[in-house]
């Protein structure tokens, strides 16, 4: 038997469960074998979902003050909670499927989703909602379809805009008269090194002129020997010399 000391522990224990929880199932059983019991739990696992069997006395002292506390009356007979703190989707589907494959061992009795009491057909419109991970993938899907869109038409301008140009330079090219190419200029041919001159040769020195022979000193012309003594009056001229 559990002492007062162990039921105040699970009783602050499952109030704090009942606190967390975003969305909350309370379901009944009848002749629930332990087979189906472990599909449940395993459907319930897969799912992000705590889900145990409670007691009724002390389910109800646990969701004082919480949003289960509007779900208290329905803590009658055989009760299991199944809690959720994250996407109730999740849990409102794996509840909607096995109360649907299971009916007759298995019943939905209340929920409790986002602060909100829900009944059975709530669920079922729950549970046919996509998950918050199918929404993200969604949404990530169209954000990228959108993304390549804006990508695609910003590119396109430019590609456009390129070939435009470039039909404009072929066509102006096409109309233009192709100009004949000049023809290659021939490279001159190297001209020939001029031979080098030959050095002029050295003029030979001109013979030292042999100096002229002295010319022989005429002789003294003879005295002509006076003929007779001249009168001293007749004095003979001098040869050359004009008379007076």
């Amino acid at each position: 038997m559990k002492t007062k000391a162990r039921k105040q522990k699970d009783l602050e224990a499952l109030t704090e469960q009942f606190k967390k929880a975003k969305a909350a199932m309370l379901v009944g059983f009848q002749g629930m074998t332990v087979p189906k019991d472990q599909e449940l739990r395993n459907q319930l696992r897969e799912a992000g979902v705590s889900y145990g069997v409670v007691k009724n006395t002390l389910a109800r002292k646990a969701a004082e003050g919480t949003a289960l506390e509007q779900a208290s009356g329905h803590f009658k007979g055989v009760t299991a909670v199944a809690l959720s703190n994250e996407d109730p989707v999740n849990l409102s589907k794996a509840i909607a499927k096995f109360t649907k494959a299971n009916p007759e061992i298995f019943k939905f009795k209340v929920g409790v989703v986002e602060g909100r009491v829900v009944e059975l057909k709530d669920v079922e419109a729950i549970a046919s909602l996509p998950s918050k991970e199918e929404l993200i993938s969604k949404v990530m899907f169209l954000l990228n379809c959108q993304a390549q869109r804006l990508v695609t038409v910003l590119s396109a301008v430019p590609r456009n805009l390129a070939i435009v140009v470039k039909l404009i330079g072929e066509q102006r090219v096409a109309e233009a008269p192709a100009v004949a190419e000049a023809p290659a200029v021939a490279e001159a041919p190297a001209v020939a090194e001029a031979p080098a001159v030959a050095e002029a040769p050295v003029v030979a020195e001109a013979p030292v002129v042999a100096e002229a022979p002295a010319v022989a000193e005429a002789p003294a012309v003879a005295e002509v020997p006076a003929t007779g003594e001249a009168s001293a009056s007749e004095e003979v001229p001098s040869t050359g010399e004009v008379p007076s």
